[in-house]
């Protein structure tokens, strides 16, 4: 006869046997082994010493602290105060690119015509002069004022945008007093015009029509020459040879009409701007014909030789002293 519902945890008495008295039924908390082998994969048997879930953090979910609080994820910072950092660092970027890698330069007048137009923007690089690279013949370069070239040309005056604009890089100088032209001659050339041309570079004639403007002639109305570069200098000229106040213009100044390549402060390779004109600035292929660099190809051949003359005599001196009895 049943006395009251038993739960459904209990496990069914069994009748004692002789001498034994009856067991009481399992607690409700605590299984049995049986049943705790039949568990699912994966549950957490909650009587269990040493693992989570026991004791005070039954059910405590993950990210959830042992005393119930739940941990704070940290929010990212707000934009507005990224802001700032961001600025700093590009505008630092942009100081670097301009003093050592890049840096932009635009055209104020027509003495680089066609080439060249004024307004032009040109990225001019400042980065292989930095491992001993020279100005080369045919090469469009930018460089300072040598002296007494632009005494004539009023500068103008800049606002303070531009101040800061052009002195992190990113908009062109407009107190600097600087120059754009093309190397004609450097260090150790003869170079000469007469008449109507052509430009002559150690006795060997140019071919400047792919360049010079268009009905100008090689000499405009200034022949020069036969007048030798000295050594660390080039000689420069614009590709509008009438509308040019180039070398050939200033041969009564310290260096007669040279420009030292400490002056130069690099090679313009490109065009950037306005789009529409976007174009690189090779070296003319006249400046690579044969004979032009005798004067270049005769010096390694001559330090080569009084290099060898020493271990020649060396040499002999050894042999000689061999056959000698002694």
């Amino acid at each position: 006869m049943a006395v009251g519902a038993r739960s459904g945890t209990e496990e069914p008495e069994e009748p004692a046997g002789r001498g034994e008295t009856p067991q009481p039924a399992a607690s409700s908390v605590h299984r049995s082994r049986s049943e705790s082998q039949t568990e699912p994969p994966g549950s957490v048997p909650l009587d269990k010493p040493g693992t989570s879930g026991t004791s005070d953090t039954l059910g405590t979910a993950p990210g959830e602290e042992a005393g119930g609080s739940m941990k704070k994820a940290k929010k990212p910072r707000a934009f507005w105060k990224e802001l700032p950092i961001l600025i700093g660092i590009a505008l630092l970027l942009a100081l670097l690119i301009k003093t050592f890698l890049v840096q932009a330069f635009s055209i104020p007048s027509d003495s680089m015509q066609d080439t060249l137009q004024r307004g032009d923007r040109v990225l001019v690089d400042k980065l292989t002069p930095w491992f001993g690279s020279k100005p080369q013949r045919g090469e469009v370069v930018v460089f300072h004022d040598p002296g007494g070239w632009l005494n004539e040309t009023p500068t103008p005056e800049p606002n303070p945008v531009q101040k800061v604009l052009s002195f992190i890089g990113l908009m062109p100088s407009a107190e600097e007093k600087d120059l754009i032209k093309r190397v004609i001659a450097v260090g150790g050339d003869t170079v000469e015009c007469h008449g109507s041309g052509p430009v002559k570079v150690n006795g060997k004639a140019l071919k400047e029509g792919s360049y010079v403007f268009p009905g100008a002639t090689p000499c405009g109305d200034r022949a020069f020459g036969p007048l030798h570069v000295p050594k660390g200098r080039i000689w420069v000229m614009g590709d509008h040879r009438d509308d040019s106040l180039d070398s050939r213009y200033h041969q009564n100044l310290k260096g007669n009409g040279t420009v030292s390549e400490n002056e130069v402060v690099g090679r313009a390779f490109t065009i950037a701007w306005p789009i529409n004109r976007w174009a690189t600035l090779p070296v003319p292929d006249t400046f690579d014909q044969p004979g032009i660099n005798k004067a270049m190809a005769a010096a390694p051949a001559a330090l080569g030789l009084a290099g060898a003359l020493p271990i020649v005599m060396w040499r002999r001196r050894r042999l000689t002293a061999g056959r000698n009895p002694r």
